[in-house]
Order: structure tokens, then sequence, then C-alpha cells
């Protein structure tokens, strides 16, 4: 094969960069498919079996193993013998296993060692009222929330609420479908709307820095299904201030049959003093969504977070005194905290000898978690405990699998900066991902010199998630510039299809090989087609993936083939 003797860059293209090269087409010697599987039972081992032998047998070396391989430490011994089948397995076929490992976007192995390791937003001066022997928090101001029982309507409006069309085309009030009071809001005709999506919404006053729920009690009724990866077909969005930044992401669960179900989501003010409560549904030619007694109100300590980077302080409003745990008020922790705000939070309860009087006004403030889409709860990039936990993981997936090859899952860091932990390092979000990246080199570096370590692309490439908007989710600002901070010796798993020409040559130019991220769970090879195309372009590019997130591997015979014969 020849090297690219011309490599150009199109201009005046909308969108993407194309590019041009004198190539042949290259077989890459980096092949390999994803497998997500949980080792909790033996059938699990006849999934890595079929994939295995279809991998090896179309030309495949590689499985990058999705498994909990960052938590082996947790595991019971069943899950350990199942994993040396594993190697097992992978040894007969000749393909080499590439841990898939620390992640602090999705935190789910972190948080299995230490819940109190999410990333928190901070809540400022809460107020607590002393009652007896304990302090409840007081809302500060109350929020009021109008017609939120859904009983007041015109018929051209729902009273109190902007609705995105005409009240008497998309949605009733409905005496015979309702949970609380005499009516809830019915809402249909959705392919009436742009997407299908009927919206309404109303401005409240909050105060700046607090930690609201926002609940309701929903019904659906054919409705069409919910994205596995991002929003689904209900959403409680919640937006903040002029700028309308959207605070809360979570995925309310409506109940799968048309039976009444009350969800809960969370939000912080951050600096806003009013927010935009704007549910929206969208539906199908046929579908119908009752919800009733929507309600708002502040709520504090709820899945508070306890550890350095995360200090909570209690002190009176009157003389700004702090208070001491232990000496004037009980250790606080929320017994119940699962990053949800399904359940109340705990009271602060005071102890003998305490210098808190009754009825004294108390200001606290204090740091919780946050919960995106389906359950991701990212954690802190700067609390050191991290890195203590995954020096240990990576000792022992050396020890149980001896890799060639390792995978690191940075991305979609969706909370971060935001907590002490991180502000007091004066640091970018670039600067603290990099940083987090490195380390997590380091330390597999450490106990395996030899060994080729990948990551994904998206937190370091500016034509993804490393651009320069202002906010990334519930971040403190963007992560533009990340890619300067980390090791050259990386190798960047590209995977914005739609941006392929752009990423590719961002990390080419930098002198970092890549790796394709591809297929995604189309109905066909296209999407992998299209990568190879753009690869073959591309200096450093040195292998490819098959990528599935659903577990859909009837093309995978078919991708060998692709990828290993290039005729």
């Amino acid at each position: 094969m020849r090297r690219p003797i011309a490599l150009i860059l199109l201009a005046g293209l909308t969108g993407s960069a194309a590019f041009l090269a004198d190539s042949d087409t290259k077989i890459y010697p980096y092949r390999w498919v994803r497998l997500n599987v949980g080792l909790s039972e033996d059938s699990d081992l006849e999934q890595v079996r079929k994939i295995a032998t279809t991998a090896s047998e179309h030309g495949l070396n590689g499985i990058l193993l999705s498994a909990g391989l960052d938590q082996l430490d947790l595991e019971p011994a069943e899950y350990r013998k199942r994993l040396a089948e594993v190697k097992l397995i992978c040894e007969k076929h000749k393909l080499d296993i590439v841990p898939a490992i620390f992640s602090t976007g999705y935190g789910g192995s972190l948080l299995a060692h230490d819940r109190n390791l999410a990333e928190g937003l901070p809540v400022k001066d809460a107020l607590f009222v002393v009652q007896g022997q304990e302090a409840r928090l007081a809302a500060d101001p109350p929020v009021v929330l109008a017609n939120g029982g859904f009983e007041e309507a015109a018929a051209d409006r729902l009273n109190g609420f902007d609705l995105s069309g005409a009240f008497n085309q998309l949605g009733a009030l409905d005496a015979a479908v309702k949970k609380a009071g005499r009516t809830s809001l019915r809402l249909q005709n959705f392919q009436s709307q742009p997407e299908g999506t009927i919206r309404f919404s109303q401005w409240v006053t909050v105060h700046p820095y607090r930690s609201y729920r926002l609940s309701c009690w929903v019904r659906a009724e054919s409705l069409q299904s919910a994205d596995p990866f991002g929003e689904s077909f209900f959403q409680l969005e919640v937006f903040g201030g002029d700028e309308k930044r959207k605070l809360q992401w979570e995925n309310p669960r409506p109940a799968p049959g048309a039976e009444w179900r009350e969800v809960a989501v969370g939000f912080n003010s951050w600096g806003y003093d009013k927010v935009l409560i704007a549910p929206s549904v969208t539906g199908g030619a046929n579908g119908k969504f009752w919800i009733d007694d929507l309600k708002l109100e502040e709520v504090a300590l709820v899945n508070v977070l306890r550890r350095p980077g995360t200090p909570l302080q209690v002190r009176s409003e009157e003389s700004g005194a702090a208070y001491e745990e232990g000496r004037d008020f009980a250790p606080i922790a929320d017994p119940l905290r699962n990053s949800r705000y399904d359940h109340p939070g705990p009271a602060i309860r005071l102890v003998s000898g305490t210098r808190i009087k009754d009825g004294e006004r108390l200001r606290v403030s204090f740091y919780h978690p946050v919960t995106i889409y389906n359950g991701q709860t990212p954690v802190c990039m700067s609390e050191p405990k991290v890195y203590e936990i995954w020096k240990t993981q990576a000792r022992l997936i050396h020890e149980a699998l001896g890799p060639k090859h390792y995978f690191l899952n940075a991305d979609e860091q969706r909370a971060a900066g935001t907590c002490k932990a991180c502000t007091d390092r004066g640091l970018t979000l670039g600067q603290i991902m990099g940083d987090c990246i490195t380390r997590a080199f380091n330390l597999i570096k450490e106990v395996n010199p030899r060994a080729e370590i990948a990551v994904w692309s998206d937190m370091l490439d500016p034509n993804h998630n490393a651009d320069q908007r202002k906010y990334y989710y519930l971040t403190s600002g963007n992560f533009y510039g990340s890619w300067n901070y980390v090791p050259k010796e990386l190798i960047i798993g590209c995977w914005y299809y739609e941006r392929r020409h752009l990423s590719l040559r961002h990390f080419s130019s930098l002198g970092f090989r890549t790796i394709a991220g591809s297929y995604y769970d189309a109905d066909d090879l296209q999407n992998p087609k299209d990568w190879l195309k753009s690869m073959d372009a591309t200096p450093g590019a040195v292998g490819i993936i098959y990528t599935t997130w659903l577990d859909k591997y009837a093309l995978l015979g078919d991708f060998g083939d692709l990828v290993s014969k290039r005729k």
C-alpha cells in the first residue's frame, strides 16, 4: 500500500470538511467489536463465546469489553471466575481483550465505591428554622406555580401557562380522567405541532443557588417510544433566566401502561432568580397524555454530598457564627441518597450541649449531585479518592487480564467544575479534563508500561463536546482546549459520524493516532463504510470498532469481512 501523497481540505463546504487523498484502501491493525456484558450469570459466557467466534471467523482481532472491570475489588468470586473464562475464550480465538474503564462522565463504578464522589452543584444559604431538637427547611421565598392543578382554562388558553398552540386544539380539562381536584390536563392532536411536540410553560420566581423539586402525576396512552440514549417523550424542562439555560436534564418515567404515576425531578437554580417551568410531550397521531397536580417546591439536603471537596456549612443567620458538626448538630447524611428527587431531605438534629437555640434561623450551604437522562450521574474529576480507586483497579485489571490495550471511557462529562474541589484548582474545564485523562493514562502505565491506551474523542474534540459553547450541560463552562493537556501517545476513538472528517483531521494534525467508533446500531453498514473512506485519507488512522450500544450483532460477520478484506 502507498502512503497518501496528497491531503487536501476542500474549503467552502458547509458543516464539514472533506479529504482527498491518493491512497489505497487499508486493512487496519486494530479491528475490534464492543461487547457489554455483566458476567453476573453463566449465560453471559455463552454470549461472549458467540461474539468471539463470529469476530474471529471474520477477521476481527479484539473485543472492547465493557463489564464493570474498574470495580473488580467489589465483584464476587463467581464474577472473577467468569472473567477468567472470558480470557480463555478470547485467547482461544486469538482476540485481544481491551478493557473499557475509568469513566467519570458515567460514574457507576466509582459511585459503587463511594456515592459521595459525584460532582456537586452548590446550594448557598438555604434557610432552616429550629423547632425543639431539630431544624427543618423553610422555603425562602415560597415558590408559587399558578394553576398547577389544571382547574382553570378558557376556550383558547390554559390559565397561568403559555401554550405552543391554541388550547382548544391541543388539549382540554378532563373531569373524567384525573388524579386530584376537579380536572386534569389532557393533551392530544400532537401531529399538528412541529416535531409532534406540545409545550406549555410558566415563569416562576426562585432564589439563586437553591435546590428545587418539580413533580406531577402523569398518564400516557399510545405515545411514541423514548430515545434510549437521550430525551424521553415526556420532559419536565426547566430553563434559567433570560438566557434560558437548561437546568434540568433527567428523564421523568411515566408508567408503561395507561395508569397514573407520580414523577419528580430536581434542579439547581444556579445564579438565576427566575426559571421557566416548561413541561413538554411528544406524541403520535392517536396519542393522549394526562398531567395533574404539577408542583414546585424548594428542598434541601436531598442527596447531600459528604466529601472533602463538597463541604457543608451551618451558620447563624443573625450572627453569622459557624456551627460545628458533632458539637452543635449530629452528622448530616441522606440515608436514601440515590441522585433522584423521590424522597425528602434529612432534618438537622441538634445534640446535647449545642449552641444553637430553639427558634433560631440557620443558613445552610451544601452540595448535591445531578442526574442526566436515564440515570447518568457524573463524578468529580478533582477529588483525590477517584485516583486512589483507579490505582487499585489498574493493578487488579493487569493481574486478571494482562491486556495489551486499554480504552478510557472519558466521554460525555455532563457535570464538572462546580464543587469546591474543582473551583479551588483555578483551572479551566479543559485543563481539568486533560489532567483527569492524563492521570488515568499514567496509572495504567505504572502497572503496564507497554500498554497502548485509547480514549473516546468527544471531550477532546472542538468539533464535538469540547467546542466553545457557553455551557456543556450542567458544567461550569466548556472544555475547549482539553486536547492540549493529554499525552500524544493516546489513540483517539472518534465517533461523531457526521463530523468524522473534521474530527479525524483535528487529531491527525496534532500527531495523535485515531480509531473509529463505527456502526452505532444501524440496519446496514453504510456508517463503517464511510468511516473507512475517511480513515483511508487520514495519517495515523489505526483501527475501527463495531460499536453497538443496543447489543445488535446481526451484522458483525459482514462488518468483519468489510474491514478485514477491503476488496
